[in-house]
């Protein structure tokens, strides 16, 4: 259990990295709180981390030939998609985060993917 809820952590402070320094990813609290903001972020990042683990393997599964063809670059896009998902979703579950677009996704998911690997490395898994 502690390990889920420091993978959504991790998720919730990869997704605020993404966005504060990319202008299309948007979190539209700025009204309300700083509680209701931060646990928007929190309802995100569940969200984000059940798109990565339910949608995400079958997409790489099904993508492989093009994995195999970039040499593994594809996964920017496939990081991306799944950041654009999950903005739908948020959407969907009157959650305020949004992607623009696939370019802002695109930056947002290599953002995404570099902070999640640098809290990871600073808090591994406790098996």
């Amino acid at each position: 259990m502690t390990n889920f809820v420091v993978k959504t952590l991790a998720n919730a402070a990869a997704l605020a990295v993404a966005i504060w320094l990319v202008a299309g990813i948007t979190l539209d609290d700025h009204s309300s709180s700083l509680g209701r903001r931060t646990l928007t972020l929190i309802l995100v990042a569940l969200v984000f981390g059940l798109v990565n683990f339910i949608v995400k393997p079958v997409v790489k599964l099904l993508s492989l030939p093009l994995f195999i063809l970039t040499l593994g670059l594809f996964t920017l896009v496939v990081n991306a998609l799944m950041l654009l998902l999950t903005s739908w979703l948020a959407k969907q579950l009157d959650l305020s985060f949004d992607v623009e677009n696939f370019w802002s996704a695109l930056i947002g998911g290599l953002i995404i993917s570099v902070v999640s690997w640098a809290v990871n490395v600073a808090l591994p898994d406790k098996d």
